[in-house]
């Protein structure tokens, strides 16, 4: 019995060599925007980022609020919004959730009668070390490719954009 024929694309080369060729689309022009690229690092990271962090039920939003009040304990919406660039109406819901969970919990103010500072419970506080050190992990594991020196100069570079 004859081998099937292989098929073909209109200029007689292998499909599969015409499909993949096919598949990788001249990107020089985003390849030179910062965004792009930024982007495109974010995209693996952030996958890493959801995979390593879904056994702690943390999103990014939920893991940078709590490591800023395991470092900033008493922190207000006030300090978290302007630290994370969130509308407050989208701190009260994440507030109320971490604290549904039992690991935050909201004291008076000792400068400002009006505020409420925000602290970690000490379940909290266990969850966050935990999960600081799996990110720094994954972070390192995600820019392997780089030395440390290009990755503290990468993160400083990013920094003048947004700072």
């Amino acid at each position: 019995m004859p081998a099937p024929a292989k098929k073909t694309s209109p200029k007689n080369e292998p499909l599969a060599a015409a499909s993949t060729r096919s598949e990788r689309l001249d990107a020089r022009v985003l390849e030179t925007l910062v965004g792009y690229n930024a982007r495109r690092a974010w995209l693996i990271i952030s996958g890493v980022f959801s995979e390593r962090m879904a056994p702690y039920g943390l999103k990014q939003i939920d893991f940078s609020v709590l490591s800023l009040l395991a470092h900033n304990p008493g922190a207000t919406s006030r300090q978290l919004c302007t630290t994370l660039d969130i509308l407050p109406p989208n701190l009260v819901s994440l507030v109320a959730t971490l604290d549904s969970r039992g690991l935050i919990e909201r004291r008076p103010h000792p400068h400002d009668g009006r505020a409420v500072g925000l602290h970690l419970t000490s379940a909290g506080e266990a969850l966050v070390r935990e999960a600081e050190q799996t990110v720094v992990q994954l972070e390192s594991d995600a820019s392997a490719n780089l030395t440390m020196r290009e990755r503290e100069t990468l993160i400083k570079l990013l920094q003048k954009i947004y700072l």
